[in-house]
């Protein structure tokens, strides 16, 4: 499926979004504004403030509440990138060089906090004190979810329960968040806005163990990044953890061991990979990602069929579907 199926209902109101985005992000300050424009040339698919509109147009029209709301998720989403690439030293986003690449790591982190802290302004400036809320929820939740990730890395007895904690704090909360925001920009009803909610904390769920599994299974041409890159940095996921709890103590051990040597998993990482091709843990991840999927869906089937409506569902065949 192509993401222009899904954007369809909105291609309008993408297009207004994109504008307004382009125009809150322009500075005064040349050096600001330089880096700025380069923000924009990095966007991806926009899925956070997508998922803001469709929510918002599920219950009619999308008001300027919600263009503000999707202007204040992609600023933090994007504040969060910039700060992920220098914590992780990367030097590539989206297949041009990351900003931390080309200037560097003060830079970057200013940059992160200059559009996380224009996101704040944002909604104070225009009285969105709800989804001031949300937000800073949201980041409360990706600071932990990022730490216990690290936590649990570096001991390497991260269970499926810790995982799970941990990609619905970083991946789900602020996609649950732009649905609630949407919602709420359009509806009183505080059970819409719960069940858009449940929606996006079920997609994060579904969308981030579908990128994991990528890791095991992805064509490095159309993913953008090489085969086994979370195995080489000691990053555990679900198909791992699985295939770890279902083999015998020294097969754990032989693993734990490749994975404790940073020498050991740069070039021993597709013997990971095919142990946990054999012990079940892709089939069996695929089999979780699907569960969720089937509960975003659940989670909006109440609502009256509209386009938005369908656009929702077909993000969620969308995210299980995809190869990159």
């Amino acid at each position: 499926m192509d993401i222009k199926e899904v954007t369809a209902s909105v291609s309008d109101e993408l297009k207004l979004f994109r504008e307004r985005y382009k125009s809150v992000l322009h500075s005064s300050n040349s050096l600001v504004d330089k880096v700025s424009r380069y923000v924009l040339r990095q966007q991806g698919k926009q899925i956070r403030p997508l998922l803001v509109l469709l929510s918002a147009k599920v219950f009619g029209e999308v008001g300027d509440s919600a263009y503000r709301g999707a202007i204040m998720v992609e600023l933090l989403h994007s504040a969060t990138l910039i700060h992920d690439d220098v914590v992780d030293g990367a030097e590539m986003r989206r297949g041009i060089p990351s900003i931390n690449a080309l200037w560097k790591n003060k830079i970057s982190v200013l940059i992160g906090d200059y559009l996380l802290s224009k996101g704040l302004l944002y909604s104070l400036e225009n009285n969105d004190y709800r989804s001031l809320h949300l937000v800073s929820e949201a980041v409360k939740r990706m600071s932990e979810g990022e730490l216990l990730q690290i936590q649990k890395t570096r001991s390497l007895d991260i269970t499926e329960e810790d995982y799970l904690s941990v990609i619905a704090d970083k991946t789900g909360s602020l996609i649950a968040t732009s649905c609630a925001i949407g919602a709420a920009s359009a509806t009183s009803s505080e059970e819409d806005i719960a069940s858009l909610k449940s929606y996006g904390e079920y997609l994060g769920l579904a969308f981030q163990i579908r990128d994991d599994l990528l890791d095991y299974t992805g064509d490095s041409k159309k993913t953008g990044k090489q085969l086994g890159i979370d195995i080489k940095d000691r990053k555990i996921t679900l198909p791992l953890i699985h295939a770890l709890l279902h083999s015998e103590k020294t097969e754990q051990n032989r693993i734990k061991s490749i994975l404790k040597s940073s020498k050991q998993r740069a070039v021993r990482s597709r013997d990971v990979i095919a142990f946990v091709r054999e012990k079940g843990g892709l089939d069996y991840a695929a089999t979780v990602a699907e569960g969720f999927a089937s509960k975003a869906i659940e989670s909006i089937a109440h609502f009256p069929e509209n386009d938005a409506r369908r656009s929702l569902e077909r993000l969620v065949d969308f995210v299980m579907k995809r190869q990159h």
